[in-house]
């Protein structure tokens, strides 16, 4: 709520005047968002008058996923600076976890166990997000080069961050970083991939995942919250592996020609 420590209207401004008219407005904007969003949960529903346009509803973007071979040049670019370097380990993380890039950047030392090979995720985009994550060789490898790092720069205490501030050469361990971006993009045009995100390889990673015949209930463990549709579409991509794997096992059985008493008439066969 706005107030205003005023005696008389003389002593309110315009940028005051202007305050509350802004507030006001977010307040009803607010209020009614949540009506109408929360309407059909409800069982009600509402009509939009004739003369009013709707924005049209945009498709879904499905993430781009690499080929193995494109997957392995981009790494071995992301590889191949050493200012890269902390965006090429958080790529390599977020491939090997399915780790979304606020997930990494509010790690903590003390959730990661090399011993056991695991990290806890205690922060997330939602509840559903919170999980312990084994560690697969690449990922062990791209954690123990940070903690190199960490141990250079004297911030490899339990409560610090993986990924810390750092701004003029100035390491603050106790606050995350706030961006790999500008890094990320550079690497990937470097690589000939211009636009792919860094959220991809999430994708990639459940993709791959789903490729490999992983259930639904194994992605969600290890992944965290996945909506739906992505679901589906991950149904999809791994009917479609298992597809191609066994059409690899077609050899033209059908085709054999047969005699009406049953037997085998190919040339050479008796």
């Amino acid at each position: 709520m706005v107030r205003f420590e005023v005696t008389t209207f003389g002593d309110i401004s315009a940028s005051d005047a202007r305050l509350v008219f802004l507030a006001r407005r977010s307040i009803w904007t607010w209020v009614f968002s949540g009506c109408f969003s929360s309407a059909p949960k409800h069982g009600l529903s509402y009509i939009v008058a004739d003369d009013v346009k709707l924005f049209p509803k945009q498709p879904r973007v499905i993430a781009k996923v690499l080929t193995h071979d494109q997957k392995a040049h981009l790494f071995r670019v992301a590889g191949s600076r050493p200012d890269w370097m902390v965006a090429y380990c958080a790529a390599v993380l977020a491939v090997s976890t399915t780790c979304r890039s606020v997930e990494l950047k509010n790690l903590r030392w003390a959730d990661v166990d090399i011993f056991s090979q695991t990290v806890r995720v205690r922060r997330s985009k939602t509840e559903a997000g919170h999980r312990t994550i084994p560690l697969n060789r690449d990922a062990t490898l791209a954690l123990a080069k940070l903690q190199e790092r960490a141990e250079a720069f004297g911030s490899s205490s339990p409560e610090h961050c993986v990924f810390p501030a750092c701004e003029n050469r100035h390491v603050d361990p106790s606050t995350p970083q706030k961006s790999w971006r500008s890094a990320w993009r550079r690497l990937t045009k470097a690589a000939g991939f211009p636009g792919f995100r860094f959220h991809d390889l999430r994708h990639q990673a459940i993709t791959e995942m789903s490729e490999a015949g992983a259930s639904d209930a194994t992605i969600m463990a290890v992944a965290g919250h996945v909506d739906r549709a992505m679901m589906e579409h991950y149904s999809h991509v791994r009917m479609a592996a298992k597809r191609d794997v066994l059409q690899k096992l077609e050899s033209g059985l059908m085709e054999i020609p047969m005699a009406e008493d049953g037997t085998d008439k190919t040339p050479g066969r008796s």
